[in-house]
């Protein structure tokens, strides 16, 4: 899960570099019109209180305990197998055991394949994740920067620090994340 804070805040960071990178050429800036040109969201809250992130990490948590008990499953199956095997070795001939072991050792990269299947099905899935994300982010960050007026929006967080200090007033975490999780609502109303 660590991986995908850092992912949501490379995320953030990079909306913010898109919607700056796509505004228009900007006028010199009148002392009068430099409140509000540029402002900030706090990434680590906007993680905790995201509804759409929650679930995304719910999901995430789930599909990745589901992975692991059915890998640890078949893993004390295996282990099973095996001692079962070695308990009676003895009592087989040559070409029995040869048998045995080599389909011990075909279960065996089997296990080890599925594993490692499972691991990239599961890096896939936060991947696509990431990008939805990424996605609903930066076009609610656009129409929002539209509405507002804002030029640049950057991020903040204490896990990775972009930006050292941000005045409140510049701090527009919770709108942001009050109109984030009402357009969640909206596209998930049994949630």
């Amino acid at each position: 899960m660590r991986s995908l804070i850092i992912t949501f805040s490379i995320i953030l960071a990079t909306v913010a570099a898109a919607n700056a990178q796509t505004a228009p050429a900007v006028q010199p800036v009148k002392a009068d019109d430099t409140k509000g040109a540029i402002v900030f969201v706090n990434s680590d809250t906007l993680l905790n209180n995201y509804d759409y992130y929650k679930a995304v990490k719910v999901k995430l948590q789930g599909l990745s305990q589901s992975a692991q008990a059915e890998i640890a499953a078949k893993g004390q199956a295996f282990q099973k197998e095996v001692a079962a095997y070695q308990k009676g070795a003895s009592a087989l001939n040559l070409a029995q055991r040869t048998a045995t072991e080599k389909r011990l050792a075909a279960k065996q990269q089997s296990l080890q394949a599925l594993s490692q299947n499972t691991a990239a099905q599961l890096q896939e899935e936060q991947e696509n994740q990431n990008s939805k994300l990424y996605d609903k982010l930066a076009v609610y960050l656009k129409n929002y920067c539209k509405t507002k007026g804002y030029k640049i929006v950057l991020t903040y967080s204490k896990a990775n620090p972009s930006m050292l200090y941000g005045d409140d007033s510049l701090d527009v975490t919770k709108e942001v994340l009050a109109g984030l999780n009402e357009e969640y609502k909206k596209e998930n109303p049994a949630k």
